[in-house]
């Protein structure tokens, strides 16, 4: 627990609990929690949750949590260790970090040993109790296991258990000033735990005949039982335009790169729900992608098409308009007899294709048309370009769900001679649904939002947040790589249904895509707010 979840993880998780359900099997939500300095309860709670969000309460079978922190069993591993010592299998070595790190040796060479490798069981035993004492400085000393300095896996270079480190421990507090290496710790609670199956990423593999000989020592010594667990790799997500090191990711928010680690162009599973990305999506991309050993980039635009798949049938329709211009029908209380008069309109809030045979639609949006609405900047032009089917003078195009009209020209342009009021004629009894709806040809239809009833919101348009596709790769500096377009924030107007959203309520605002209202933003002091999730369709680099 030294950082947020992200999507690398939800990979992971899947696939671990997915098997566990596939096979009738459990799988077990544990905190490797053996490093105080970089670990707090701020990241134990939202780790929590972020996978109950990703697969509910999983880890709870027949009744009983499967919530385990390895720090509860800080009193077997030093029991261990001891064990270890006692055995002629460990010892306590005092180099400097620096002339560990020069006898290690390298591919090419083999390692030297330590001056201190050859200290009797009872020398080891006296200092180790010394250093759990807390008589010995940090880094002073640390237990190393005693294998082969010549190995060929340099893991296999008597690699430290135990090191000392004066830090306030969130789970059990100041009771210990030694702590286990992840890597003892890790084979030691697979096996208190039952683990059948111990999945993890390919930079692992070389660390397997460690976590093998470990367990075999402490089975030999009938500390642990047999058969022992098993360690099984595979490789790890690289998604393109993301990056997962926590370090980095830690960078970007404390230097104000993001605005925290749920910001929704964040790959942390809080940004990404904050985005608008749902369980069953990301669970979708990771059977998609499968599990291989093989080290290979996937497509973000392969995450967002799992979404979109997710929310085609889910996500209600709505109009909005991120770039208002008034249009103004000049002929309305000739019409209808008043200015003031508004007309309700209907739209259904799924298509019919997106309801499934027996459920139940849900109810019609409803919203209201009057002499003002707001249009779409783009659906307007004075001079059309060849092929443009949308709003110019004299042409004639449909507001959608409500009348046809024909354009006739510009009410209004600003000191600059930008548009800000065009004019048009409504054409009687052409209301969509009724009789007259097909008397006139319409040769586009335009999607708008009433003045009367539409709701001012801000919009927030995310994009990616890198411009490479491999911003971690290859040693680039990947601030350098930040995309300075991917976050555009507008003031648009939206329909009355969308206004009604609460937050995490996700639509398709027609023609643009996926939005979602904020979690955190939406509905605070009367404020709508809405995140762009991802577009109808992949236009990245397009």
């Amino acid at each position: 627990p030294n950082g947020y979840l992200h999507i690398g993880h939800a990979k992971s998780i899947f696939l671990n609990f997915g098997l566990a359900a596939d096979y009738g099997g459990v799988c077990h939500l544990r905190f490797d929690d053996t490093n105080p300095e970089k670990e707090s309860q701020e990241y134990v709670d939202s780790i929590r949750d972020g996978v109950q969000w990703l697969v509910g309460k999983a880890w709870v079978q027949g009744g009983t949590e499967h919530l385990y922190f390895a720090s509860n069993y800080f009193d077997f591993m030093h029991r261990a260790a001891v064990y270890f010592i006692e055995q002629g299998l460990a010892y306590v070595d005092e180099q400097s970090a620096e002339d560990m790190r020069s006898n290690r040796g390298d591919f090419g060479k083999p390692g030297v040993n330590s001056p201190y490798r050859s200290r009797s069981v009872a020398e080891n035993l006296a200092r180790f109790a010394q250093m759990k004492a807390g008589e010995l400085a940090d880094g002073a000393a640390v237990l190393r296991a005693k294998i082969d300095m010549a190995h060929p896996n340099i893991n296999m270079r008597d690699p430290a258990i135990y090191r000392i480190r004066r830090a306030h421990h969130h789970n059990t507090g100041d009771a210990w000033c030694i702590y286990p290496m992840y890597t003892f710790a890790h084979p030691i609670e697979d096996a208190l735990e039952n683990i059948s199956h111990s999945l993890c990423t390919l930079e692992f593999e070389d660390q397997r005949p460690f976590y093998d000989w470990l367990l075999e020592r402490l089975i030999e010594g009938g500390l642990l039982a047999s058969p022992p667990p098993r360690q099984y790799e595979f490789s790890r997500l690289n998604l393109t335009y993301v990056i997962t090191s926590k370090r980095k990711l830690a960078q970007l928010v404390n230097d104000k790169h993001v605005s925290g680690w749920d910001d929704p162009r964040m790959p942390t599973i809080v940004g990404l729900r904050r985005r608008g990305y749902t369980p069953e999506s990301i669970q979708l991309f990771a059977e998609r992608i499968g599990v291989t050993k093989d080290y290979s980039w996937i497509d973000y635009s392969t995450l967002e098409g799992c979404l979109r798949e997710d929310l085609e049938n889910k996500a209600h329709r709505g109009m909005a308009v991120l770039d208002p211009v008034k249009l103004v029908l000049t002929n309305w209380a000739e019409v209808f007899g008043s200015d003031a008069y508004l007309e309700a309109c209907t739209q259904p809030a799924l298509p019919h294709s997106a309801i499934a045979e027996g459920q139940t639609p849900p109810p019609d949006r409803v919203f209201q048309i009057g002499k003002e609405v707001w249009i779409e900047r783009e659906d307007f032009e004075e001079v059309p370009p060849k092929g443009y089917k949308r709003l110019f003078p004299g042409n004639v195009v449909r507001l959608k769900g409500g009348y046809v009209i024909e354009c006739t020209g510009v009410g209004a342009k600003d000191a600059d001679g930008k548009v800000t009021e065009v004019h048009a004629k409504v054409i009687p009894n052409t209301k969509s649904g009724t009789p007259g709806a097909d008397s006139v040809k319409a040769k586009a239809a335009i999607t708008w939002v009433g003045v009367q009833d539409g709701v001012q919101a801000e919009v927030r348009l995310y994009d990616r947040l890198f411009t490479d596709a491999q911003p971690d790769a290859g040693g680039k500096d990947f601030l350098a790589l930040l995309n300075p377009g991917s976050l555009k924030v507008v003031t648009a107007y939206v329909e009355p249904s969308l206004a009604a959203a609460q937050p995490d309520d996700k639509f398709q605002f027609e023609r643009f895509g996926y939005f979602v209202a904020d979690r955190a933003d939406h509905g605070v002091g009367g404020k709508v707010v809405f995140n762009r999730v991802t577009g109808l369709k992949d236009s990245w680099g397009k």
